[in-house]
């Protein structure tokens, strides 16, 4: 739906509007079951490994903690390198030869890979998984193809929160197991990790059906299932690569959190890890009822567009909140307008689906997922950089909330894009 003022959202492929199924054929409930499932288990078995992975890897180095950080900075931005260049192939292998066999395929691959760096002998063999483990991780975007293909436009929104809650529940559940797990023995994290997959995977050969027919697949292409020629797709289609922008940006402001939040809230409120994670755990269950609660009756209420708007203009002041707030209880006042962030990739991903035909929907997931890529190959850089630039002795701005606030800036183009792209002219 769109919102009462706004233009109308036409659909490309008017005659598309129905499940893109075969004729006769009914998908079962189970599949959307397992597309949660899948972005479930995907984000805990890559939760557990967090607290644990750096460890290993100094164990592994036998080197000093700076040491260590160099090789885990060389893993962390081989495995984003990874998932750039390997989400546009396989979305575009989805469209392909469908949607079921590319999931099932990359979730045993991710198994197995978590079942290689369980045993690796050393370092080279832990980076050889890393390396493979970012490109069977970029499953996440055929499993937002089927959602599309799946769901009417009207429900789209609804039903990509229910990938954004799963994101929300493992990153909260992940670390915490693996911090658990990790206490028998470092590698023991990596086995939990395995089983979570390949349990996912033996659920979907038996509940799975093709959400993708024959007859809505398109040719495979080197020259389309790559980064550039997923910005063409992008650029092909009105409003598409301004979308893109909106979701691009967005997710720049995320890695704020992961980058420097815990260090800049040592720094200026003097937080532990256990406040830290206590504050980090509570911003993801609130996202979650969030996603699971309150994106069906917002976007009924103002449509895609006007769900967004809300979620950006939260999202700009809770960094706001978090930059500026001189004491740990006004930080804490803008936990509650973070969690509306919630309502935006839904409604994002919704609208970007809808401009793209059937045929199409494996790459465009393929290709956001490639944008998610390319902001963890430029965040840790640019956000640590402003934060070391801005609490340095003798600096021209002593600000330590300068990178958040930089975050900020970032929802706020965010919300200016989204004001002019996220609707297209009536025909």
């Amino acid at each position: 739906m769109v919102e009462a003022n706004a233009a109308p959202i036409p659909d490309p492929h008017p005659n598309h509007n129905r499940k893109p199924q075969a004729p006769g054929r009914t998908v079962r409930p189970a599949a959307l079951g397992f597309v949660f499932a899948t972005a479930l288990m995907d984000v805990i078995a890559l939760g557990i490994i967090i607290p644990v992975l750096p460890n290993l890897i100094k164990q592994m180095a036998g080197e000093s903690t700076a040491e260590a950080l160099h090789y885990v900075l060389i893993f962390s931005t081989t495995w984003a390198v990874m998932q750039f260049f390997a989400s546009p192939v396989i979305g575009s292998l989805s469209d392909r030869f469908g949607r079921r066999p590319v999931l099932l395929v990359s979730i045993f691959g991710l198994g197995c890979d978590y079942i290689v760096m369980a045993v690796a002998p050393n370092l080279a063999w832990l980076f050889f998984g890393r390396l493979v483990s970012g490109i069977t991780s970029a499953s996440i975007a055929t499993a937002s193809a089927y959602i599309a293909d799946i769901s009417p436009p009207e429900k789209r929104a609804q039903n990509f929160g229910v990938i954004g809650a799963a994101f929300g529940i493992g990153l909260v559940l992940g670390p915490l197991v693996g911090g658990l797990l990790g206490g028998i023995n470092p590698r023991v994290p990596f086995w939990g990790a395995a089983a979570l997959a390949l349990i996912n995977w033996c659920f979907g050969l038996i509940v799975l059906p093709e959400s993708l027919p024959k007859n809505r697949r398109s040719d495979f292409s080197w020259k389309k299932a790559n980064p550039i020629g997923s910005l063409r797709l992008l650029a092909a289609h009105p409003g598409l690569l301004g979308m893109a922008a909106v979701f691009f940006l967005f997710m720049m402001s995320y890695q704020a959190l992961e980058q420097i939040f815990v260090l800049y809230t040592g720094y200026r409120f003097h937080w532990g890890i256990r406040d830290v994670g206590l504050f980090l755990g509570g911003t993801g269950i609130a996202q979650i009822m969030v996603q699971t609660t309150l994106v069906r009756p917002v976007v009924k209420k103002a449509g895609e567009r006007g769900a967004m708007l809300i979620g950006l203009t939260c999202g700009a002041l809770a960094f706001a909140f978090y930059g500026l707030g001189s004491t740990s209880f006004l930080v804490c006042c803008g936990l509650p307008l973070f969690a509306l962030m919630g309502l935006v990739q839904p409604a994002n991903q919704a609208l970007m689906s809808r401009r793209v035909p059937p045929t199409e929907q494996g790459r465009l997931q393929g290709a956001t997922s490639g944008l998610m890529s390319l902001t963890a190959l430029i965040g840790p850089s640019l956000y640590t950089t402003v934060f070391a630039w801005a609490i340095t002795d003798g600096a021209n701005l002593h600000l330590p909330g300068l990178g958040v606030l930089v975050a900020s800036g970032f929802v706020l183009l965010s919300l200016a894009l989204a004001a002019r792209y996220a609707r297209l002219p009536p025909h």
